[in-house]
């Protein structure tokens, strides 16, 4: 049995020391430290009771069987950093919401929390994991696992859905659609990653068409993967018959921007017996159809007319703030095109120029039209007035704002691109992790009101502080206090519906 005893030293110093009896003799275990208070004593004699509970599960008889917290002396301890462990925690329980924790293992969930935290390559995700939380995964697990996962699309999308529909009262009455382009730090094409047209700017290099679908809050329930080539006019159709028949969808209306409007997908749509409200880009309508809405439409503040086409209901709205922000843009340009009319040596193409006989003249015909649609937006749908009056479907089409707004998140806060995969498997691997990371995040911003960004850097205040107890070689994590407005958006993000 081992004994603590208190050792008078010089001057006013007390040693505290842990014995046992060996032949009748004493016999140190352990020097615990030496003191010169009651207080810095009583600490080191705590430390020498959990010295022995440690090393020989020894207890005491007149001591309560109740935890307490493990005393330490500062001159034996050794700060070893930091851990992230609190928002570690918070993101996996959105993940266990959201169901992820029983579609997927955990060295998936974790790439996608540190994707969330600080993107970076798979590998080096790994060593992060370990730095930020103190959690360890193999690499050759990675390896092992990573194509296995390329399986779990479907599931994924599955339970990402049921969430939709559990938390958000997703019903499928209101899809949102849009595509965008993520590019890769590379000049070589194959087969998935061509060159396209880029929203990234980055025109040179290949990339690959992604098409995102979320609810009317901005949460994404669905997407898909296109070679960088694809017109994103194309991706509609079959996105959306997937999307039906994966989830055998009665009663649906998509809402997509003015690139995905065209015969061919209106007639297809209306096959599928599929609602739709799409932009309509007014620059192209014929001259007798601009006429008709210049005639009938009011410029007066709000004011909207229908009207029947062939691709539907066209109704077209006037803003005296679009119209004033369309007259400045529209000024911007004239006055840019005569000054290069004036510089005959540095004319060269731009709006509301075009070649004349012998030289670059105005394009008034240009001009007139402009002039007639300042102010006004358009839409396509092929919901009737009865159901869905102008203001409904404005208004509908309006919220687009938020796919934009996930798709930003995407590319800025979860860096999506650009892609340093170069085979198609690892490249389907990078975007269902980031899907992933973008339901977490939007489901954060949605719930708790607040940027992912900011919800992160209020999260990563709570630090937990790594402690090294010398004595006992335990390492003590004391935890920094969760300020009371933190926990108020914890328990919203967490709450059920």
């Amino acid at each position: 049995m081992l004994h603590i005893r208190i050792v008078k030293t010089k001057g006013n110093s007390r040693s505290v020391q842990v014995y046992r009896y060996q032949n009748s003799k004493r016999v140190i275990i352990k020097h615990i430290g030496s003191g010169t208070t009651d207080e810095e004593i009583n600490v080191l004699e705590e430390m020498a009771r959990v010295f022995i509970s440690d090393h020989t599960k020894q207890s005491y008889l007149l001591e309560e069987a109740k935890p307490r917290e493990e005393a330490v002396l500062i001159s034996q301890c050794e700060y070893l950093g930091i851990y992230y462990t609190y928002l570690y925690d918070v993101l996996r329980a959105v993940q266990h919401r959201i169901g992820y924790a029983l579609a997927v293992d955990a060295l998936l969930n974790d790439l996608v929390v540190i994707r969330i935290f600080e993107p970076a390559s798979k590998l080096r995700s790994i060593e992060l994991m370990e730095s930020y939380f103190g959690i360890r995964h193999r690499r050759q697990r990675f390896y092992e696992s990573a194509r296995r996962w390329l399986n779990l699309k479907e599931s994924i999308e599955k339970q990402t859905l049921g969430f939709a529909r559990k938390q958000y009262g997703f019903d499928f009455s209101l899809l949102f659609y849009d595509v965008t382009t993520l590019y890769f730090e590379t000049f070589t094409e194959d087969e998935l990653r061509k060159n396209g047209f880029s929203k990234d700017n980055k025109p040179q290099q290949p990339q690959i068409v992604v098409a995102l679908m979320v609810t009317p809050e901005g949460f994404p329930v669905g997407y898909e993967v296109f070679s960088g080539s694809t017109f994103e006019g194309h991706t509609l159709i079959p996105v959306i018959k997937s999307f039906i028949k994966k989830h055998q969808v009665e009663h649906f209306t998509v809402v997509a921007d003015a690139a995905m409007i065209s015969t061919e997908n209106v007639a297809a749509l209306r096959a599928e017996k599929i609602n739709y409200i799409v932009g309509a880009r007014l620059g192209n309508v014929a001259a007798g159809l601009l006429a008709l809405i210049d005639a009938k439409l009011p410029r007066t503040d709000g004011s909207t007319i229908r009207l029947q086409t062939d691709n539907g209901y066209l109704i077209c709205s006037f803003s005296k703030r679009r119209y004033n922000k369309d007259k400045y843009e529209m000024g911007k340009q004239l006055e840019r095109a005569k000054s290069l009319l004036n510089q005959p040596s540095k004319v060269r193409r731009v709006k509301y120029l075009k070649s004349g006989d012998s030289n670059m003249i105005l394009n008034e015909k240009l001009i007139e039209k402009t002039t007639k649609l300042l102010g006004i937006k358009g839409y396509y749908t092929d919901i009737d007035e009865a159901v869905a009056d102008n203001a409904t479907i404005i208004s509908r089409y309006h919220d687009l704002y938020k796919i934009e707004q996930a798709f930003r998140v995407s590319k800025h806060d979860l860096e999506t691109r650009p892609v340093f995969h170069f085979k198609e498997e690892p490249i389907q691997l990078h975007i269902l992790i980031c899907f992933m990371a973008l339901a977490v995040s939007k489901h954060i911003e949605i719930a708790g009101s607040i940027s992912i960004r900011a919800f992160l850097n209020h999260c990563k205040k709570v630090t937990d502080a790594r402690i090294l107890n010398k004595i006992t070689k335990k390492e003590i994590k004391m935890r920094a206090a969760v300020p009371p407005p933190l926990r108020e958006i914890i328990t919203k993000i967490l709450r059920p519906h």
